[in-house]
């Protein structure tokens, strides 16, 4: 593959619902330019895009993947990221690479919940967006149901540049509203498009549908609707030029339709990428943490990186975006993000999990190298001189956690260089230890998430693990107070022990943890021992009360105590400050508290009556709901020990097309009964862990 400059490229990101055909579409783009000599099918585990045992193996995306279309003189660097909501993230961090991004609708179907998610991500980097409406040979498929929800959902005018020739099993081919031709396609995959005239009953569609194209471009600019006045019209090339501004400038969202399995309209597509989408030149500028760079090959190197993976044979793979200059084979670039020079030793391009050598890449361009030392994910390089940072992608916080168990002492001594490698893979996970059940937790977007990060440490890294439902981090508190005295006294022979202190107990707010006063005069304790006696509280506050959890949110206040002259010490106060507060425990009516989760819950609107009904069972109190087109959000506080279970629950209940949110608020007190039970069963645990 030669060297393109950044105005012949174009970097597509590929986004939509689980299942519109994304995987399938970038398949039939990469062999209808010629990149691959067959079209390959999901369902055949071999497409170029979906390279990855897990996919192979689960027929979904899982991760991002790069390929290059050669067309008409420019460089389509197509970005296949995941549908489905457990993986989704994925799509957000590789759209940080992307100039538009390419939104595939089910024809069929419509618009979907992850396709409304990925139209945000590609929003929030302020990317163009181009509707592909796939699946039209299918029952029920229509552009114009599309446009409808388009409308709906996303609040845009969607413009049709394409209508489809013939319905459902009849569709054939497109009418390119450009051009006013027609093409039509054999089913046989070959994608060849054969012109052919309008038919004679789609000539007034076709004409109404392209003034509406015209019009919608001509109102985007003063002299292209001078011209449309005067002329009634606009000429082809003034209309292409003028719908590639707009299309930038996001001012249109174009419609295009066609088969990706049946490799039907893949052409018309390719002309349109080629035609009326940005460049990488057209971009302008990136930001940086300190204002903006521009895109410009004549520029110092100025680079960042969107995405690291791991390959058996090559290692690390890094994939990164040239945002100026010129990266050439052989050079040595400084990592600003971590303070070292890295040698870009064989630049490359990407097909699948293919690599391709070159000898540059030039600004707006992406690239892959592999085996570099230390940069990762997120990473910003260039020339050491010439510091710039690239913003990294903002990914929502994992969803559920799990904890991780090493199935043998091996698989322990494995583990953590095991899981690091797959981190720098994913940034939607998360692997940390808990303070408080001192166990190692997964957090990732959900069960199947997590199911695929154990086989591939089980396959890739020989690491066996399990996973099972984390402890709950229960914290005991007080709801009253208590004045108590605690003295410790033995004799043995030689010096004793002593120590002997009078506390009040009182509980503090929410989140107040712990707050110790000092209000002894006259000497009763010497200071020396004061901080003894919080100590000693303090250790016994850790070991808990009712049920072994954290006591928290409690002020104690040390007024009156006595000492003895010989037999009192720091170890005497000490034991004297935790009998106290074992004490005052007793009578300030403990009680246990329970993590609330704040919970986000998104799925197709049918769906929310029963979806409410069921948090409702959670314990959960509903704190609001939002309606946007046909997807209901629900928001709600529910207790983390209800949450364990949910993800399946959900995926059962939402027949895979809900989606939720969890991030730990804040503590509240548990029911009664329910914390009799849980009591009841923390005291056996450690009355077994006694007897043993």
């Amino acid at each position: 593959m030669k060297v393109y400059a950044g105005s012949d490229v174009r970097n597509v990101g590929i986004v939509g619902h689980g299942d519109s055909g994304k995987t399938t579409l970038a398949s039939a783009l990469l062999y209808t330019s010629g990149a691959t000599n067959r079209l390959t099918r999901v369902d055949d585990g071999n497409t170029i895009t979906d390279h990855d045992d897990e996919e192979i193996a689960r027929k979904v995306s899982i991760s991002t993947a790069a390929a290059a279309a050669e067309w008409g003189g420019a460089k389509i660097n197509l970005l296949d990221t995941p549908g489905y909501n457990t993986f989704i993230s994925d799509a957000k961090a590789a759209l940080i690479a992307a100039d538009t991004a390419l939104v595939v609708v089910d024809g069929v179907n419509g618009i979907e919940v992850q396709t409304e998610k990925a139209w945000g991500f590609a929003s929030e980097y302020g990317l163009p967006k181009v509707i592909f409406v796939n699946k039209m040979q299918k029952e029920r498929a229509s552009v114009n149901a599309v446009v409808e929800q388009a409308s709906e959902v996303f609040g845009v005018t969607a413009v049709p540049v394409q209508l489809p020739l013939g319905r459902e099993k009849g569709f054939r081919g497109v009418v390119d509203l450009l051009t006013g031709k027609a093409y039509e396609y054999e089913l046989d995959g070959s994608g060849k498009g054969v012109e052919v005239p309008v038919p004679g009953d789609m000539e007034d569609a076709v004409e109404e549908a392209r003034i509406a194209l015209i019009e919608s471009v001509a109102e985007t600019d003063e002299d292209l609707m001078e011209l449309y006045f005067e002329e009634g019209t606009l000429p082809e090339d003034s209309l292409v030029a003028g719908l590639r501004k707009a299309v930038s400038e996001g001012e249109v969202t174009p419609l295009v339709c066609g088969s990706a399995l049946h490799n039907m309209a893949i052409d018309r597509l390719l002309d349109f990428l080629v035609s009326s989408t940005p460049s990488a030149i057209d971009r302008g500028e990136l930001p940086t943490e300190s204002g903006a760079i521009r895109i410009d090959e004549n520029g110092h190197l100025a680079m960042y990186v969107w995405k690291t993976s791991s390959d058996a044979f090559s290692g690390r793979v890094t994939y990164f975006r040239v945002a100026s200059g010129v990266l050439e084979t052989d050079a040595r670039v400084y990592n600003h993000s971590r303070k070292g020079l890295e040698k870009f030793a064989r630049v490359s391009v990407s097909q699948g999990k293919a690599l391709t050598n070159v000898e540059a890449i030039r600004a707006g361009d992406i690239g892959v190298v592999a085996k570099l030392k230390d940069t990762v994910t997120g990473d910003s390089l260039g020339l050491k001189e010439k510091e710039v940072l690239f913003p990294q992608a903002s990914l929502p916080n994992p969803s559920i956690s799990y904890a991780i168990q090493p199935k043998t002492r091996q698989d322990e001594d494995r583990l953590s260089s095991a899981i690091a490698r797959v981190l720098e893979e994913d940034q939607a996970l998360n692997f940390y230890r808990d303070a408080q059940t001192q166990e190692f937790l997964l957090a990732g977007n959900g069960q199947q998430h997590l199911d695929v990060v154990c086989s591939k440490l089980q396959n890739r890294y020989n690491v066996n693990v399990e996973l099972r439902a984390p402890k709950v981090p229960y914290r005991e508190t007080i709801r009253g107070t208590a004045d108590v005295h605690g003295r410790h006294k033995k004799q043995t022979g030689g010096h004793g022990q002593f120590g002997d202190c009078k506390i009040r107990v009182a509980p503090l707010d929410r989140g107040a943890e712990f707050e110790f006063v000092d209000e002894i005069f006259g000497g009763a304790i010497p200071k020396t021992y004061i901080p003894a006696v919080e100590k000693g509280i303090i250790e016994a506050a850790a070991r808990g009360y009712l049920a072994g959890y954290p006591v928290v949110d409690f002020k104690v206040t040390l007024y009156d105590g006595s000492h003895h002259d010989v037999d009192s010490s720091e170890l005497a106060f000490k034991l004297a400050g935790s009998k106290a507060f074992k004490l005052a425990m007793a009578e300030a009516r403990p009680a246990l508290l329970e993590p609330i989760a704040k919970v986000e819950v998104v799925a197709p609107i049918e769906f929310a009556g029963d979806l409410m009904g069921d948090l409702n069972s959670r314990r959960g109190r509903i704190q609001g709901m939002d309606t946007r087109g046909s997807t209901q959000l629900i928001h709600a506080d529910v207790p983390m020990a209800e949450m364990l279970t949910y993800a399946n629950d959900l995926t059962s209940m939402t027949q895979g097309r809900g989606s939720f949110s969890m991030q730990q608020d804040h503590y509240d007190f548990v029911p009664v009964q329910i914390a009799e039970k849980i009591i009841q069963v923390a005291r056996r645990g450690r009355s077994g862990e006694d007897e043993s």
